[in-house]
C-alpha cells in the first residue's frame, strides 16, 4: 500500500536502468473501475534545478498507462520494457484536493490523499478533510467534485 503523496515526485524509471524519464506529477484514477488508470509525469523535470533552487517543471507532460508500471515503490516508479508513453490523457482530474461531495448533495471536505495497492492499482481508501471514505463508495468525478454514495 501506498500514498498518492508518497509517489508524488518520485522519480520514473526505464526498465533498462537508464536515468530518469521524468518525474511523477499525478496519478490518474479511473472510478468506474476504482483503480490507477495512468501514471502521469513531466518529463526532464527530474534533476533540473532552476534559479529559485526547485527542481523545474521544465519539459511537456506525458503519461504511463498503469500496465506499463513494473513496480512502485519509495525510491522510484520503474516501467516495463518497452513501456509507451504517451501524451497526457485528456481525461484527468487530480485527486488530491478535489473537493467531495455525497451523492445526497452535502459537501464532504476535500480530498487529502489516497491510498492504494501499489501491486493491482486498486484505490483502497481516500483521506478527506472529514474523514476516511471507503474506495468502494467512489460514484463519479469531474471539474467540480468527487461523488461519493453516502454511508
Amino acid at each position: 500500500m501506498m500514498l498518492f503523496t508518497e509517489v508524488r515526485g518520485l522519480p520514473v524509471l526505464a526498465a533498462d536502468g537508464g536515468g530518469p524519464l521524468g518525474t511523477v506529477t499525478s496519478l490518474t484514477v479511473d472510478v468506474v473501475s476504482g483503480a490507477v488508470s495512468h501514471v502521469r509525469f513531466r518529463d526532464g523535470a527530474f534533476g533540473r534545478v532552476g534559479l529559485s533552487g526547485r527542481i523545474g517543471r521544465s519539459g511537456r507532460e506525458r503519461a504511463v498507462p498503469w500496465d506499463a508500471v513494473d513496480t512502485v515503490a519509495a525510491g522510484a516508479v520503474r516501467l516495463r520494457p518497452a513501456a509507451p508513453c504517451e501524451g497526457a490523457p485528456r481525461a484527468h482530474h487530480d485527486l488530491l484536493g478535489h473537493r467531495v461531495l455525497l451523492d445526497t448533495g452535502t459537501g464532504h471536505g476535500t480530498v487529502l490523499d489516497v491510498a492504494f495497492d501499489t501491486r493491482t492499482a486498486r484505490l483502497l481508501a481516500l483521506f478527506t478533510t472529514r474523514g476516511e471514505v471507503p474506495a468502494g463508495r467512489l460514484r463519479g468525478l469531474g471539474d467540480y467534485a468527487l461523488v461519493v454514495r453516502a454511508g
